[in-house]
């Protein structure tokens, strides 16, 4: 992963825009990133695991979390890598790879919600949501 440009942050990339409106919302111009483990219509919620995600089908919904977000005016970039179903506080992942702390190359970037942390972190995104 050394010279990813996303430090390895994501599992998929997207855009989902929010909603046009004539007010002026408060997250206008803000961009996000959703850890693998909230629902986003027509996508995928692996938690993790490409076993998990090849074998289930994409979410008819979107978390609340995520709608809130969106509906406050947020661009949401993608998905972040997560420790495998949450399992572990590392934030390793042996199937995605393990994001990248971009300020110690040389030590992980702990926690489940890693790729969230470190997409934060690299400035790829203002804010991301987590758990």
């Amino acid at each position: 992963m050394a010279g990813d440009p996303d430090y390895g942050a994501f599992i998929e990339k997207f855009v989902l825009q929010p909603e046009s409106s004539p007010h002026k919302l408060p997250l206008k111009d803000l961009t996000f990133a959703v850890k693998d483990i909230f629902d986003v219509d027509g996508y995928v919620t692996g938690f993790g695991n490409p076993d998990w995600a090849r074998t289930h089908s994409s979410a008819t919904s979107t978390a609340p979390a995520v709608l809130a977000m969106l509906q406050g005016g947020a661009t949401s970039i993608g998905k972040t890598v997560m420790d495998e179903m949450a399992y572990s506080i590392n934030g390793e992942n042996k199937h995605y790879g393990t994001p990248m702390n971009p300020y110690a190359l040389d030590r992980i970037p702990g926690g489940s919600s890693s790729g969230s942390a470190v997409a934060v972190g690299a400035k790829l995104v203002d804010f991301s949501v987590g758990n």
